[in-house]
């Protein structure tokens, strides 16, 4: 069995390419639209590449709604760090405010 580590490790790493894979052509409007899902897809199939095997190694260590928190929790951050750097958006505070709501929603989730 993985590593918790591991598989957090995982699914951050395929956050990263579903990410860029839904709003990374936000940034090239003049690009047709076949041309960013056909671009899409590439960058989900390495996202799949990563996201599977942590799921699979990580369900026994986690359970089901465990992983798929994380993985939540994971999407937002990588998500929210995207939009600022890389889309050059504020991030504000009922950003944080919200943020904070789901971490709070994840405790819940992980106590015993």
């Amino acid at each position: 069995m993985a590593t918790p580590w591991l598989v957090i490790g995982l699914l951050v790493a395929s956050n990263l390419f579903m990410t860029l894979a839904w709003y990374g052509h936000l940034k090239f409007p003049e690009r047709p639209l076949w041309i960013v899902i056909a671009a899409s897809w590439g960058l989900a199939f390495f996202e799949y590449c990563l996201q599977v095997p942590a799921n699979r190694w990580g369900y026994g260590y986690f359970n089901a709604a465990q992983l798929k928190t994380i993985q939540e929790v994971i999407s937002l951050s990588v998500f929210a760090l995207f939009s600022w750097l890389y889309l050059g958006e504020a991030l504000r505070w009922n950003h944080a405010v919200g943020f904070a709501l789901i971490i709070a929603g994840a405790w819940f989730v992980f106590r015993k």
